[in-house]
């Protein structure tokens, strides 16, 4: 049975989406595997997290646990990890199954309607969609990065396995590796038409099991589902100034569809760790340096760190205050216009000695004894 997504995530229902988001990010990287290395609970939990946040991040997912619990998503089509291979999850660090090609609600009803025998549900196309008009199921990954993999770009190496068109018959399913026919008993939808009083029903078709095509003689490898379990590496390349919580999309390379259906896409979802030295503001990124207090009354110049790890050195005004920020241009995250990027801000600190010399505190007893000058003086 799968967990109550409220209270893996520890959020009331009527939680708003920040409160999901913020609540998802804690716990995502506490039991982040990285930071668990052997630990089983610890990454039992962290695909509870990811699972559990699947669920409320989506609106269409969200009401429809809100409004049938658990069974919303019976069958495969939530975001219980790892199915279709038997429970367990290939991919160890978070992996799941999205809800494949595009299922909303009218799927879902569809599905009962015809699990109690009834058709015609849902208008026009509501009785297309046979086996083999079932596109494969989207998988989804999630990968945390560190900002300066954020800056740089990066690719990420994706090992897992999933259901592969069948390289014997070309994912058909046949012996020959050929479309097989349409089903002439239902002309290729998959579901055959009867009334009971004022009821349309709506029944597989006995004649090709509501695949849509008859299979004469199946291929002997992968017994006549088009597909085989084969164990994959996608290469995902991540585009330099990422934001966290962006989703990439690799068209066409999620879980092959049944008997020559088109397969799902690939979806991968990256996070961003906070930086010890940069906070990212959009394309801008703010650092804090504290500087000495004779650097900020009379003016001087101080080195600064880029997040390429260059040293700059940047003017710092006589007079400058504690707060006030230096902007440097063309120093932050790469911005989305091709070649551009955005600033970096030194956030002015202050240096504060521990040990002065008796000069030094001689020198400091005058200055705080001395009265300033007065504007418009000569």
């Amino acid at each position: 049975m799968n967990k109550n997504p409220y209270e893996v995530l520890g959020v009331a229902r009527d939680a708003s989406d920040a409160d999901i988001k913020k609540a998802y990010h804690k716990l995502v990287m506490k039991y982040h595997p990285d930071k668990n290395p052997g630990d089983k609970s610890a990454e039992d939990k962290f695909k509870e997290v990811n699972n559990a946040f699947d669920i409320l991040k989506d609106p269409q997912k969200r009401a429809a646990y809100d409004r049938f619990g658990d069974a919303a998503f019976a069958g495969g089509n939530g975001a219980s990890a790892g199915a279709g291979f038997g429970g367990a999850n290939p991919f160890g660090g978070g992996f799941r199954f999205d809800m494949g090609g595009g299922a909303g609600m009218d799927d879902i009803l569809r599905e009962a309607m015809r699990g109690f025998g009834f058709g015609g549900f849902g208008g026009a196309g509501a009785t297309q969609g046979g086996a083999q008009n079932a596109a494969g199921r989207d998988l989804l990954d999630e990968v945390v990065i560190d900002l300066k993999d954020a800056y740089f770009g990066k690719t990420h190496t994706v090992k897992f396995s999933s259901n592969v068109a069948c390289e014997k018959c070309n994912g058909f399913g046949t012996a020959d590796g050929k479309p097989a026919p349409a089903c002439t008993r239902c002309g290729g939808s998959g579901y055959v038409h009867a009334r009971q009083g004022f009821f349309a029903m709506e029944t597989p078709c006995p004649e090709c099991g509501g695949l849509g095509r008859k299979i004469d003689k199946k291929c002997t490898t992968c017994e006549g589902t088009g597909t085989t379990n084969k164990a994959r590496t996608i290469e995902v390349k991540i585009p330099a100034g990422v934001d966290d919580g962006t989703r990439l999309r690799l068209a066409g390379q999620g879980e092959a569809g049944a008997n020559g259906a088109p397969a799902g896409d690939f979806y991968l979802d990256v996070r961003v760790r906070p930086d010890k030295r940069f906070e990212r503001r959009g394309a801008d990124l703010i650092s804090r340096v504290n500087v000495p207090f004779a650097t900020l009354a009379l003016g001087g110049e101080i080195d600064v760190q880029t997040i390429d790890d260059k040293t700059l050195s940047v003017k710092v005004p006589a007079g400058t205050q504690v707060g006030e920020k230096l902007r440097v241009r063309g120093h932050g995250m790469p911005a989305r216009r091709a070649g551009s990027f955005g600033d970096l801000y030194i956030e002015v600190g202050i240096e504060i000695p521990t040990k002065l010399s008796e000069k030094q505190k001689k020198i400091l007893t005058e200055f705080a004894q001395s009265k300033p000058e007065k504007k418009g003086w000569f």
